[in-house]
Parts: C-alpha cells; sequence; structure tokens
C-alpha cells in the first residue's frame, strides 16, 4: 500500500521535493491559489506552520490553476505573491493539476484514499486539504471552507500519534 512518501513533488523554485524527506512527520497537502476568496487562509496555513512545524508539521501547498482560472501565474509571480502578501515561508510546489487525467500521481493517491462527501473522489475547489498521519496515510479530508484553525485538534491528536 502507497503512502506519502513514495511520492516526490517538484518545488516552486523547480528543485526536487521527495515526499520521502517528511518521512515521520504529520503533513498537511493543500491545494492552494492566488486569486480565490479561500486566499485569505494563507495567514492561516502559515501560522499553523510557524506553530507546529518544530512538533513535526509539514504543510505543503500545491499551486493549481483547475478552478476559475485563481492560479494564473508563473512559478515566481506566486512564490512573490504568497511572500509579500501572506509571508509564507511553508515549502510549496511548482504549480500542479489534482483533479483530470494530468492529475499529478499525489493527488490522485489523496483522492482515492480518502473520498469526499458521497464518495467523490474529485477535488471541488482550492483550498482542499489532507492531512496525513506519521505513518503516511490520509487521515483527514477538509472542505475549503474548513480553516486551517479548525483543524488545530486533528492536526494536534495526529502529532501525538506514533
Amino acid at each position: 500500500m502507497p503512502n506519502i512518501t513514495d511520492f516526490d513533488l517538484v518545488a516552486l523554485d523547480g528543485s526536487p521535493m521527495p515526499l520521502s524527506h517528511f518521512k515521520g512527520r504529520v503533513v498537511l497537502m493543500v491545494n492552494v491559489a492566488s486569486m480565490c476568496g479561500f486566499t485569505p487562509q494563507y495567514t492561516g496555513l502559515e501560522q499553523l506552520w510557524r506553530t507546529y512545524k518544530a512538533r513535526g508539521l509539514t504543510i505543503i501547498g500545491c499551486p493549481c490553476d483547475q478552478f476559475g482560472h485563481q492560479e494564473p501565474g508563473t512559478e515566481a509571480e506566486i512564490g512573490a505573491f504568497c511572500s509579500s502578501k501572506y509571508d509564507v515561508t511553508f515549502p510549496l510546489s511548482a504549480k500542479l493539476e489534482v483533479n483530470g487525467d494530468a492529475a499529478h500521481p499525489l493527488w490522485s493517491w489523496l483522492k482515492q484514499s480518502e473520498p469526499g462527501v458521497l464518495g467523490t473522489t474529485s477535488v471541488k475547489w482550492n483550498f482542499t486539504k489532507f492531512l496525513v498521519g506519521r505513518d503516511g496515510t490520509v487521515i483527514g479530508r477538509y472542505a475549503p471552507t474548513a480553516t486551517p484553525e479548525s483543524l488545530i485538534k486533528d492536526i494536534e491528536t495526529a502529532l501525538l500519534a506514533q
């Protein structure tokens, strides 16, 4: 059975981002966009990162332009926006797709591991979140409307698990 450490991403700066580097950590995967009504969630995600990274949490934002063309920029533009507007310091991947034939294999695995409401496997909108436990398996899926702060209890529980 695959787990998150079996996948690789490309970082926003084009460098390799092997997820094996996050073995034993709790990982929150989020498909992000710069021009979405949920974009202010970057503030809460950054706060979670700063609060819990020393305890074992990693947040990875994956820019995606599949929903309303709300992430039209280049990787450089996305990085500049996230840095200047929200002071984002957690890892960001290069732009990718989360749905369809060109969906990144990681996102296909996340969706299959934790289907949405009524068993749907597609991601419905920006800022859908997946929480992955220290063992590398998906333990939660959260709708775009779930604020980063609303995940604190689940994150703390996951951080305590061995």
